[in-house]
């Protein structure tokens, strides 16, 4: 036999392996479950493909010709290996075996993924996730990721979206020391005379430009400053240092707002944003690695219904 394997040949090597192994048909069909006749036609198209007898038939007994015996000891290994892959693959149905592909923002990264790594490598050890940064929209399917956290408003609609977060409120911020001596901004456009930490974001990394709202009205402005990053750690960091005021996502400076390294202003003109949420191809079965990371992060964000 020569070239690649048929459709049909496995179904006639495994219908000799079990003859060949049981020394019977009837014997063999109840191992496999199947017919005494179909294991009987299947082995005879073997035999008429490969032009040489396999077994020896009589009333009694079936026996190995010595071609039989070569191909049965030739087809072990291989027969061996496919048992081994077979029962690894039932095995981690129970187990939960395998690697999730994660596309996540920075900031979903820190607040969401993080919280949940120790509790799924506690629980599902062979689980593997492979997380990616990548701050702008992702095509999770095209781009080869089983899952994806993404902004509300950024989630394309063939896809599963399950919410992991409140929706956000944005604040801006500055430390005591940078209010000394500066009058506050009362209004949105007061920032126009202060030292604001820029953000660079989105197509081009283009600079961010503050938006606000209140009594449905809309106020977007440009900001400078000595200060202009990508890093949202640094963005925090050159606020509590009194570098300039910084604009983003509340809870992620409440600890310094409660404690009074920052100070809040503009509190009235905060709009609000869609948070984050989970999200992946729909009508696409998810597999037992995926879901656990699902339910993980799920359980570790608990957002509001």
């Amino acid at each position: 036999m020569t070239g690649r394997i048929r459709p049909g040949d496995f179904a006639e090597i495994s219908a000799f392996a079990a003859v060949a192994q049981a020394r019977s048909f009837r014997a063999a069909a109840r191992e496999v479950a199947l017919a005494p006749s179909t294991l009987s036609h299947a082995v005879k198209a073997l035999e008429l493909r490969l032009g040489v007898r396999l077994l020896h038939r009589t009333t009694r007994a079936i026996s190995l010709t010595e071609a039989g015996t070569r191909l049965l000891n030739d087809l072990a290994p291989a027969l061996t290996a496919l048992d081994v892959a077979l029962d690894g693959t039932a095995r981690s149905a129970d187990e939960v075996v395998g690697t999730v592909r994660l596309a996540a923002p920075r900031l979903a990264i820190q607040t969401l993924v993080v919280p949940a790594l120790r509790t799924l490598a506690e629980k599902y050890p062979r689980v593997v996730l492979d997380v990616r940064t990548v701050e702008q929209h992702a095509d999770i399917v095209s781009d080869g990721f089983d899952l994806g956290i993404q902004l509300g408003s950024s989630i394309s609609q063939d896809m599963v979206a399950v919410a992991l977060t409140h929706p956000f409120v944005t604040a801006v911020v500055g430390a005591p020391a940078y209010f000394a001596g500066r009058t506050p901004p009362n209004e949105p456009r007061d920032l126009r005379r202060h030292s604001c930490i820029g953000c660079r974001s989105g197509p081009g990394a283009s600079l961010y430009r503050w938006r606000f709202e209140k009594d449905d009205q809309e106020v977007i402005v440009d900001v400078t400053g000595p200060l202009i990053t990508d890093d949202p750690d640094l963005m925090l960091a050159g606020a509590l240092d009194g570098v300039g005021l910084w604009h983003g996502v509340e809870h992620l400076a409440q600890s310094y707002l409660n404690d009074g390294r920052l100070k809040r202003v503009l509190a009235d003109w905060s709009p609000t944003y869609p948070g984050f949420f989970l999200c992946y191809a729909g009508g696409v079965p998810l597999s037992p690695p995926a879901r656990v990371v699902i339910d993980t992060l799920k359980g570790a964000s608990r957002p509001e219904r």
